[in-house]
């Protein structure tokens, strides 16, 4: 697998900012449950998320379509959504170095198209994401 996504230049701010506001710790949230559920309907995509990308891990606050809550850093299309503060969007992702080789493109679910909008503080923060995922292009 290609290299995992850059550390952001604010990184420790970021990794602050989350701890500080428990997201890491937090349980369910019926509203973020809620935006997801939409969100899939809305973009008629099998898998919908709300991450929030710490310092190892990927955290899955809210999702549909996937029963895993998390998933390493290091092979996160979230990670790579953060760095900047438009919608990553990769229409094939079996097409790009980034991601061709990626266990969740190679395995399941079998990620063809992604994209993501980072969740960005009022400083500048971007905490993770709100993306949708397809198996088609």
């Amino acid at each position: 697998m290609a290299n995992s996504a850059p550390m952001p230049l604010n990184e420790a701010s970021r990794l602050s900012r989350i701890t500080h506001m428990g997201l890491l710790d937090s349980t369910a949230d019926d509203v973020l449950d809620h935006i997801v559920d939409m969100v899939a309907l809305v973009f008629e995509v099998p898998i919908a998320l709300v991450s929030i990308v710490s310092e190892h891990q990927q955290w899955f606050r809210a999702g549909t379509g996937l029963e895993e809550r998390e998933t390493p850093r290091e092979i996160s299309f979230c990670a790579y959504s953060i760095l900047g503060h438009d919608v990553l969007q990769i229409p094939d992702a079996t097409l790009d170095s980034r991601f061709r080789d990626n266990p969740m493109v190679t395995g399941e679910p079998h990620i063809r198209f992604y994209a993501g909008v980072p969740l960005v503080t009022a400083d500048g923060l971007a905490l993770g994401t709100l993306c949708i995922i397809d198996n088609r292009p």
